[in-house]
Formats: C-alpha cells, sequence, structure tokens
C-alpha cells in the first residue's frame, strides 16, 4: 500500500483563479506537498487587486453563527501565516489598530452597546475627546465623530501579499497558467479543465475561486447557486494643502463605511465596497468622497492620482462566502465580496481538509 506522502505527491489539484483566496489554497495545498496548477487569464486584473487589505476581524458586530467562526479561525491564523511568510518578505505585517467611525449617532450606540457587552480589552470606545477622534475631526473639519477602535484588527498590503505569495508558490514550483477555463468535466475519476485554445488539464481535484464566473463552468444547475456582482474601488487623492496633515490622522481607519488609508502628507486613498455593478461611475471621485455631510475643503480640491476597482461577487440567496464540495472533486470557493484576505487562512485550511477527506 503506498503511503500518504507518495498519494500526496502523486495528487495534482488545479485552482481557477489567482486572487488572494486562490493563491492562499494554493499556499496551503503546496505546503501539504500537493503538485497544484493555477489557471487564470489575467491574474493582474482579478479582484484582490482592488482590496485594500483591512483585517474587521475582532471589531465584527455579529460574534455568532458561520461567518463569525471563519473569522475567528482567521484571526487565530493569521500571526502564524504572517510569521512564516516574514521568513521571505521581513516587511509583511499587519499594521494595527483599526478604527471604525460614524457621525450617526444610532449607529454609534450600537458600536458602543457592542464593545460593552462584549468586555473585549482590544476593543474601546473612541469618545470625542480622543486624540484620534481629535484628529480626524480637525482633518474633516467636522465635530460629531464618534467610534471604537480595535487593537488586534488592522491591515495588511494587499500588493506585497500577493508579492509574497508569489515569491512562495514559485520556490514551491506551483504551476501557472495565463488561459481562460471554458468548461470542467469528468471522465475516468479524473476532472478535466478545457482551455479557450482547446487544451485539456487533468487533475485529481479542481477548486473553483473565479469568483462571478466559478458558477458557469458548472454543467449541472442543480447546485442552484447565485452570485450578483459587487464593485470594489478605490483611489489615490493628492491633495495641495498646507493647513492639513494627513499623517496627523489613523495609519487605517474606516468612516461611515468608506475605508481610508493615508500614504503621505498629502496623499489618501480611499476606497469602498458596495456598489452593485460591474462599472465603476463616471464621477468615482463624488461616489468615494460622499461620505461626510459636508466635504472639507481640501478633500473637494484634490486630485485623483490613481485609481483602481474589481469585480467581487456576492452570494444571492445564502450566506457569504460560499464555501462547498461539490460533484465529488470540485470545490466552490467564492462569494468573498468584502472579506477575502481577512478569511483566506480558514478557508485554505478548510479546503485542505476537504481534498484530504476526498482523497483518503
Amino acid at each position: 500500500m503506498k503511503s500518504l506522502k507518495e498519494n500526496f505527491q502523486k495528487a495534482h489539484i488545479v485552482i481557477i483563479g489567482s486572487g488572494i483566496i486562490g493563491r492562499f489554497n494554493a499556499l496551503e495545498l503546496a505546503q501539504l506537498g500537493y503538485q497544484v496548477t493555477i489557471i487564470d487569464p489575467a491574474q493582474h486584473q482579478n479582484s484582490s487587486n482592488a482590496a485594500l487589505g483591512l483585517l474587521m476581524g475582532n471589531m465584527y458586530q455579529k460574534r455568532r453563527g458561520r461567518s463569525w467562526d471563519l473569522r475567528k479561525q482567521s484571526i487565530e491564523l493569521w500571526p502564524k501565516w504572517i510569521k512564516f511568510l516574514q521568513k521571505l518578505n521581513c516587511e509583511l505585517n499587519i499594521e494595527k489598530p483599526l478604527i471604525q467611525v460614524t457621525t450617526d449617532e444610532e449607529k454609534f450606540k450600537k458600536l458602543e452597546k457592542f464593545v460593552y457587552e462584549n468586555n473585549d480589552q482590544n476593543l474601546r470606545i473612541l469618545e470625542r475627546d480622543s486624540i484620534f477622534i481629535k484628529n480626524i475631526n480637525k482633518a474633516f473639519q467636522t465635530k460629531n465623530i464618534k467610534g471604537m477602535i480595535s487593537f488586534e484588527d488592522g491591515r495588511i498590503n494587499p500588493f506585497s501579499l500577493l508579492q509574497t505569495l508569489n515569491k512562495y508558490l514559485k520556490h514551491k514550483k506551483v504551476n501557472y497558467l495565463q488561459e481562460e477555463i471554458i468548461k470542467i468535466r469528468k471522465s475516468n475519476n479524473q476532472w478535466i479543465s478545457t482551455t479557450r485554445n482547446n487544451e485539456d488539464i487533468k487533475s485529481e481535484m479542481v477548486i473553483l475561486c473565479n469568483s462571478l464566473k466559478a458558477i458557469n463552468l458548472l454543467e449541472s444547475q442543480s447546485h442552484n447557486i447565485k452570485l450578483k456582482p459587487v464593485l470594489g474601488q478605490a483611489m489615490e487623492i493628492e491633495v495641495n494643502d498646507a493647513e492639513v496633515d494627513l499623517l496627523s490622522l489613523p495609519k487605517q481607519f474606516n468612516i461611515n463605511g468608506k475605508n481610508i488609508i493615508p500614504k503621505s502628507k498629502n496623499k489618501l486613498i480611499i476606497g469602498s465596497t458596495d456598489e452593485y455593478s460591474t462599472k465603476p461611475e463616471e464621477d468615482t471621485f463624488a461616489k468615494l468622497t460622499n461620505f461626510l455631510d459636508k466635504r472639507p475643503n481640501w478633500l473637494m480640491k484634490g486630485k485623483i492620482s490613481k485609481k483602481w476597482f474589481g469585480i467581487r461577487s456576492r452570494p444571492d440567496g445564502e450566506p457569504s462566502p460560499i464555501m462547498k464540495n461539490l460533484d465529488n472533486g470540485v470545490i466552490l470557493c467564492t462569494g468573498f465580496y468584502k472579506n477575502g484576505i481577512l478569511l483566506a487562512p480558514a478557508c485554505s485550511k478548510w479546503v485542505a481538509n476537504e481534498i484530504k477527506n476526498y482523497l483518503y
């Protein structure tokens, strides 16, 4: 009888989609000794390239159910992965803390109740006399911002993370094919993934991480999985105003649903995932800066120095994300419309366990 190690080395796993979820799955599986191939026609255009890398785990307000279980597992796994990945990139880190603020008194009361009820020493309410709040109020020329701070949540640079993952996957000889898969089918206990160029790629299992396109590859419609597009977009704004120093702001924070990351004294990034569309509206600037009753003068005069977007998928009629083992050897991992980077470790751990159970 062949050993488990020999079976691992013989098993070939195809991952369709090269975003954070696809690459994290490849990382976990390569660690276990599988032969892995990632297939994606354009890895630089996937939805992960619109990610800002904010990890909202501890400050997630619904602390029960599957979604919280996934977050809780990822919160535990991320420090271990950071320690491992720092061997390849010593600068990769989770920048803490993370701040969530609002101008809505009702929403603030909910944040306040959440912090007090959970009695978590890593979560604290930020009143108006907090230095963080004072600096945000001053910069945004308002007086009514309040919120909470999580000392365990933060941000990981998504570009740096993707580059580090690529470095490790190359080291582990993970194969990357810049092709588009148009169909998958089963033949003699193997899965055949067919490219647009009519090339067949055989594998023991297929993991679908290609967001909206994933369900189009499933021949059977009995799964009844529905996904709708969600636009994630961001822009870098350059400010020419001596009266505001963007570095006085927290390193990363969320204000009324918009994520903000100051990059330098006169540059900041604003991003969000909230449009049910596949194309950005024409006036991206107005859309992303409309998070206060009145925009500060420096923001009104700011100029876009860079902007980008990505199409993500949100499950329609069931919780996010969708993680299912389908058709004896096809695993579906999609619907990470807001929390792909945060949940990547828990997802890859789940996938690895599903593969072990299926193959052995």
